[in-house]
């Protein structure tokens, strides 16, 4: 019988705790979730909002990825703290640092997925995670990346223009009502990316708060283009159910009414 997939769904999948441990020190808390019965096509290295205004592995379109994708898409999603960000999976240690030493927290990442011998390494990052992305994610092991409301805050022109150099598939899906960088703007500044894909979301808003199925669309669509989308809304088979409920303040909160931090002096951005 078939079980409608509601937030709370966890499909079954092959799922562990991992620790990441940067070149500066740190360790990083996180988990890999992978196919249950097979291998992956693809892989998805997830980068989350900002930390200090609720960012975190488990911000709902990460989590949502993590629970569907390795039954519905054959993926690989890896999903960890950034430094000072906390979860119910655990603190990562170390403390943010603007987007400055982030840049070891996502070299970390990568060097996990590659030594790991995971296929297909794709970057997802939504708002803060995609700064990091664009200034930290051009690297030989990535096959390309996804930017989910990229407020273009930390990263500058010469971040683009190395994506641009690389030829890498580039895609920013945009809500409509974004609070920073709106579809017409964001098709404006990615000019500077040839190959880069604008997609607007008609009705969306920064925290894609009734949106994830359509941005999960959009992921799998690039990722792993057999898969058929969209993807399904009914699950036959085991289920489980996750505790959703600690991160209801965070979900929606996140971001409302409260200044976000920009660069430190000295960055441009």
């Amino acid at each position: 019988m078939s079980t409608p997939i509601r937030a709370s769904s966890i499909l079954p999948g092959h799922r562990e705790d991992i620790e990441l441990h940067t070149a500066d020190g740190l360790r990083l808390v996180g988990e890999l979730a992978r196919p249950l019965d097979r291998e992956p096509v693809g892989t998805l290295v997830c980068l989350h909002p900002l930390p200090t205004h609720g960012g975190m592995m488990d911000s709902h379109v990460l989590r949502k990825a993590a629970w569907r994708l390795p039954a519905l898409a054959d993926l690989a999603v890896l999903r960890f703290n950034t430094r000072g960000t906390s979860s119910l999976r655990g603190t990562s240690e170390g403390a943010f640092d603007n987007a400055v030493g982030e840049r070891f927290d996502v070299a970390a990442a990568i060097e996990y997925a590659e030594f790991h011998e995971l296929p297909q390494i794709w970057l997802l990052g939504w708002s803060f995670g995609t700064d990091l992305i664009l200034k930290y994610g051009c690297d030989p092991a990535v096959t390309g990346a996804i930017l989910l409301s990229p407020p273009l805050r930390y990263s500058t022109p010469a971040d683009l223009d190395q994506w641009a150099a690389s030829g890498k598939p580039l895609t920013a899906v945009v809500p409509e009502f974004d609070d920073h960088v709106r579809p017409d703007e964001a098709r404006e500044r990615f000019a500077a990316v040839p190959q880069a894909e604008v997609i607007g979301v008609p009705g969306a808003k920064h925290l894609w708060v009734g949106d994830a199925e359509t941005v999960l669309d959009e992921v799998v669509r690039r990722v792993n283009p057999a898969a058929a989308v969209p993807l399904p809304t009914t699950w036959d088979g085991p289920m489980e159910t996750g505790d959703v409920s600690a991160y209801a303040d965070r979900t929606v909160a996140s971001f409302a009414d409260r200044p976000v931090p920009g660069p430190s002096a000295g960055q441009a951005g």
